[in-house]
């Protein structure tokens, strides 16, 4: 965790100090939402072993921040995400046979450090972004049961490249301040675990709403 919290205050410095240096108009924005999670479906890191168990959750809370540059047509920023879900179900899987789902409890959230890149399409009044980021995720499981062969492990985190992409639109509200709706799919590749060997990946969805503020 301090390591993921030091690389975010390296980038953010670094981005700062860098973009002097380019034609455009500094902002920054701050979104707050609800979140979706896919189930996480861990699988056994041992050869010949099909085991494994999904996760599942409830819908949970997002909130992001990023500063950026607006170039006019496009974007550049670094966002720092946050999002959290509570674990609400638990089933045994293997070879393809998923068990009864078990009422669980406990907490999947994520830190993510991205870079993302915006293309802003004028629409009469109104700004449509599609956008894409990549960067890396912190995904910690906090009281959940992450569980092979009767072992529990109640506490685990890793981290992995993520990656995202989605649409915003925008609409003027004042002369520098924009009200931003967003979509927004994050995934990340395959993170493991070493007790127990397993590994997984995670993905979500994301609605989010808040505001863009030039600078």
């Amino acid at each position: 965790m301090k390591k993921v919290l030091s690389l975010v205050m390296v980038f953010m410095v670094a981005f700062m100090w860098a973009t002097p240096g380019f034609s455009g108009n500094a902002y920054m924005s701050g979104n707050l939402g609800l979140t979706w999670m896919d189930d996480v479906e861990f699988t056994s890191n041992w050869t010949d072993s099909t085991e494994g168990f999904d996760l599942g959750t409830d819908s949970g809370v997002a909130l992001s921040g990023a500063v950026g540059y607006d170039f006019g047509d496009y974007r550049a920023e670094l966002e720092l995400g946050y999002q959290s879900n509570d674990v609400d179900t638990w089933a045994d899987s293997d070879d393809g046979y998923v068990s009864d789902a078990e009422e669980a409890s406990g907490e999947v959230s994520v830190i993510s450090v991205m870079a993302n890149g915006a293309y802003d399409i004028d629409l009469g009044g109104v700004e449509l972004s599609p956008f894409v980021g990549a960067g890396f995720a912190f995904i910690s499981f906090d009281d959940a049961p992450v569980c092979f062969s009767g072992s529990e492990y109640r506490s685990k985190s890793a981290t992995t490249f993520a990656y995202q992409i989605g649409a915003s639109l925008a609409l003027p509200v004042a002369d520098t301040i924009l009200l931003e709706g967003r979509y927004r799919y994050l995934g990340t590749a395959d993170f493991n675990f070493d007790r127990p060997e397993a590994e997984a990946d995670f993905a979500s969805h994301s609605a989010l709403v808040g505001l863009r503020f030039s600078l």
